[in-house]
């Protein structure tokens, strides 16, 4: 006897389908990502029109938010596409490639942020504090609604999280921006704009390390953090009729959408079909497994290649 639990398409219903946790918070990052990239826009051309390099650079900012926001967007369109005979998972793991990118993308302007930093130490250049905070008020007012708009979404989707710390990053600039235009054309403390933004990289780097860890973990299709797999088997195994439980593999497809897989040896006397409802629900409802694919196998059963 040998009995197979899956999500194929075989006319059973065998679980929940729902979409991936990104997904869900479309809309919201729809918002955000049209918010930022307007601000952008306005913000270079009038950098063009006033011939201000302050404004030009801080479009240039904004637009690594706009890449970023419209990566996880994109992402979580084509994951959408439905599997096929050669995508037998769906494409969700587009999302994780798209908070890979966007971590790649933070590391590169933090340390540019850091590097520039260097540079104003030891040459602090001339500052005009009050068109620094007018354009960095503005930009605050954009970034603090795209955070609150994405904030739900980033606790459940590391795609959205990527997108999330993009718009944290450029929130906190345009804050240290506005203390330092204030401290500025209050004291003519030049060198407040380097150490603003030395915090604000040391603040924003070991985030984006914790993001593009767990996006790795995904990739590698390691089990989800703080499961534990022995632990688990353990629990399938003293299932009443398990007579073993062999090649238990979990991971995580996308945020939000663990698949498993698993041999089960079931005793001779056993009710298989309890057995296999046991199991799944073990998988399902404890190990919140939305796609597990269950072997069941006889205590004689002889994996033979040859087929006899």
């Amino acid at each position: 006897m040998s009995g197979e639990y899956s999500d194929g398409g075989d006319g059973h219903e065998h679980g929940p389908r729902i979409g991936s946790a990104g997904a869900q918070h479309q809309k919201p990052l729809t918002v955000a990502f049209l918010l930022t990239a307007t601000y952008m826009v306005v913000e270079v051309v009038a950098g063009l029109l006033t011939g201000s390099l302050a404004l030009i650079s801080d479009a240039a900012h904004m637009g690594t938010d706009v890449l970023g926001l419209g990566l996880a967007l994109a992402a979580i369109q084509l994951a959408k596409r439905p599997a096929g005979s050669s995508r037998t998972y769906g494409t969700y793991r587009l999302e994780v490639l798209a908070a890979l990118v966007n971590g790649l993308l933070l590391f590169a302007v933090a340390f540019y942020v850091l590097y520039e930093a260097v540079q104003r130490f030891r040459e602090p250049p001339d500052v005009a504090g009050m068109p620094m905070m007018i354009v960095a008020i503005v930009g605050l007012i954009v970034n603090i609604i795209s955070f609150r708009l994405l904030t739900k979404g980033a606790k459940e989707s590391l795609n959205i999280k990527g997108a999330y710390l993009e718009v944290l990053s450029d929130m906190l600039g345009s804050v240290g921006v506005i203390v330092g235009g204030i401290v500025i054309t209050l004291t003519g403390f030049r060198y407040i704009d380097a150490i603003v933004a030395v915090a604000i990289g040391v603040f924003i780097l070991p985030r984006t390390w914790k993001l593009m860890a767990h996006a790795l973990r995904i990739v590698m299709e390691i089990a989800p953090p703080g499961m534990d797999v022995d632990a688990a088997a353990r629990e399938l195994a003293a299932v009443p009729g398990v007579g073993g439980v062999h090649d238990l593999h979990i991971w995580t497809l996308t945020s939000g959408m663990d698949a498993a897989t698993v041999h089960i040896v079931v005793n001779n006397d056993a009710d298989w079909r309890s057995v296999l409802h046991q199991v799944r629900s073990i998988l399902t409802d404890k190990y919140s497994v939305i796609h597990p694919t269950i072997q069941l196998e006889p205590a004689d059963y002889v994996d033979d290649p040859a087929g006899f």
